[in-house]
């Protein structure tokens, strides 16, 4: 089953990043949760939807570094860049775990940082 739902996930990621955000959602289930780690709660597949309206006006640029699965969930970590409506991108490292029902995402609990440069440098 922890490989099923490791192919459900990147078919849901492809669908994401050719911008198909309705073919993303249909992986996931009607009362799908997702938690955003110390920022705000989703619930429900409308809650999402109206998020990724906002926060993917172009889609994601996601790269899965590691795929983790057992059981129920299956556990990504990676890069993720996001561009708004003037093209200005903002870049993260997430660490996310989904859980899975019935071959559909219901749960995600995100671990998501801001990548920003370190603007010091050192003296040798």
């Amino acid at each position: 089953m922890s490989e099923n739902n490791k192919a459900i996930l990147e078919a849901a990621n492809t669908a994401n990043a050719a911008g198909n955000y309705e073919g993303f959602l249909s992986f996931c289930t009607d009362d799908t949760k997702w938690t955003f780690v110390g920022d705000k709660t989703l619930k429900g597949k409308a809650a999402v939807r109206r998020w990724m309206a906002t926060e993917y006006v172009v889609p994601p640029l996601n790269t899965v570094a590691n795929l983790i699965a057992e059981g129920d969930f299956v556990t990504a970590l990676g890069d993720i860049t996001l561009k708004d409506e003037d093209g200005k991108a903002a870049h993260y490292s997430y660490y996310d775990v989904w859980c899975f029902r019935g071959g559909k995402m219901v749960e995600l609990k995100a671990f998501v940082i801001n990548k920003v440069k370190d603007e010091t440098s050192s003296a040798g």
